[in-house]
């Protein structure tokens, strides 16, 4: 379609999401960043966070876990290692898994803080996708 972007979410287990839209907002390593229809290509690595796509004046949402975005005129290729939209998001796993890693934290000793962090920070985003409290 004119003026308009193909958008392929893809993980190593499936094809998340293919289709045309206006606009993509997504959570870059170095910074959320933003992306047009005819934008300049680049590529970049992506962090933990929520990715957005308009079409039309609606907004939709998904869960990305890390991964790289390849961003050409008229085509982004996220290729994540894991992607979820917010209707797939089981909240109440969610917040076992972000208790489970706050408690891991709380003991000092034999924790890896990296992987702890992450699992929190996980979470925390699917619990606020799949409760609808995204900022925008």
């Amino acid at each position: 379609m004119e003026n308009r972007l193909r958008l392929e979410i893809v993980t190593p287990h499936r094809l998340v999401f293919s289709d045309e839209v206006d606009e993509i907002v997504a959570p870059g390593s170095e910074g959320e960043f933003g992306v047009l229809p005819g934008h300049v290509p680049f590529l970049t690595t992506l962090k933990i966070g929520i990715l957005g796509y308009r079409r039309g004046n609606n907004w939709d949402y998904l869960f990305t876990n890390w991964g790289y975005a390849e961003v050409g005129p008229d085509k982004v290729v996220i290729l994540a290692e894991s992607a979820e939209k917010a209707e797939e998001i089981d909240i109440e796993r969610a917040l076992a898994a972000k208790k489970r890693a706050e408690q891991r934290l709380s003991r000092a000793e034999d924790v890896d803080f990296v992987r702890a962090q992450a699992s929190i920070e996980r979470a925390t985003i699917r619990i606020q996708l799949a409760e609808k409290k995204v900022p925008r």
